[in-house]
């Protein structure tokens, strides 16, 4: 297959030419929008991300360019209209699981970095700072920490948080037995904001989910709560979080994503002014922490990624039954 490549960086380049056989791939660094759609003349499929923008009216054009696959190099398809895919007999594959450990590991990098503050005391201790003052961190240890999702990526991080001896609480609309034979307590989505010193967001964004933390969810949480989104962005009113750290409600904000972050993140930015002012707002509170969408950033999930991608357009070729096939 001839496939379009699209929001490529030079790891995408790397690990899908590691895998990708008899396929032939042209990148894009540019991302697939209406704009950027007739780009794909000649092609049989697309391969697009999270930020890729494959709506109605991109879909209707992919058909005219004689598309018959999109395969998407993540496991969220909130970017895809679905239902116009099906009506213009599209296929839409994506990637359901890649290293889950890789975006465990990255949220409890956040917790453990905000709580002890470690990035503040490598840059005192560069500038020859030895002072512990304003450094004050608690321990994990016995602390009780609110898990929403408990899919693949969820339960990698209630093993890991186990490892720390914490007390762990979930919600989900499916429990896992495997969490509860772990020790993991279900409970109502009010209970875990109520009771949580720490919540880790692990669900994925759909019109149910979006903007599940918000004002009113702010206002059931502990005073100085911390709060963690390696989700998707819009699972968080960026607005209303804002005013939550204003009265200090949130005491600890980590965040790997972005409300809209599609014009910002993988981009070096570093010499522009940036016209949004919600971010510039959360940059300036010295307990947020932010990455750019880098929780799923290791070499496992790398090659997982490319694998599972390669894997999925092959079915799809051969017309084979595919089962990472996202249906409506």
């Amino acid at each position: 297959m001839k496939i379009a490549v699209f929001s490529t960086h030079s790891y995408d380049r790397e690990y899908l030419l590691e895998v990708a056989g008899h396929h032939q791939f042209v990148f894009f660094e540019v991302q697939l929008n209406i704009d950027t759609v007739n780009l794909t003349q000649g092609f049989d499929a697309v391969c697009v991300f999270v930020n890729d923008h494959v709506g109605a009216n991109v879909i209707e054009q992919l058909k005219k360019n004689g598309i018959k696959a999109i395969a998407l190099r993540c496991a969220g398809f909130n970017n895809v209209d679905l239902q116009a895919a099906k009506n213009a007999n599209i296929v839409v594959v994506r990637v359901p699981a890649y290293s889950p450990e890789a975006v465990a590991e990255h949220a409890m990098a956040l917790i453990l970095t905000l709580n002890r503050k470690t990035h503040k005391a490598y840059n005192r201790i560069r500038e020859n700072n030895f002072s512990l003052e304003r450094l004050t961190g608690f321990n994990l240890y016995q602390k009780t920490v609110g898990v929403v999702g408990t899919g693949l990526i969820g339960s990698a991080f209630c093993r890991i948080l186990k490892g720390f001896g914490c007390h762990i609480i979930a919600y989900d609309l499916i429990e896992n037995p495997e969490m509860k034979t772990l020790g993991v307590q279900y409970v109502s989505m009010d209970d875990l904001l109520a009771q949580s010193d720490i919540i880790s967001l692990h669900c994925p964004l759909s019109p149910a989910t979006q903007h599940l933390i918000d004002a009113k969810s702010f206002a059931k949480m502990k005073d100085g709560v911390m709060l963690i989104n390696t989700s998707r962005g819009a699972l968080i009113n960026t607005k209303d979080a804002i005013s939550a750290l204003k009265r200090k409600k949130i005491g600890y904000l980590g965040i790997d994503v972005y409300e809209q972050e599609e014009n910002l993140f993988y981009k070096d930015l570093s010499e522009n002014i940036i016209p949004d002012d919600t971010i510039a707002r959360l940059m300036s509170f010295p307990n947020v922490m932010m990455t750019s969408h880098q929780g799923f950033f290791t070499k496992e999930a790398l090659s997982q990624i490319a694998s599972i991608t390669i894997g999925n357009l092959d079915d799809i070729e051969q017309n084979r039954p595919c089962p990472n096939v996202v249906n409506v």
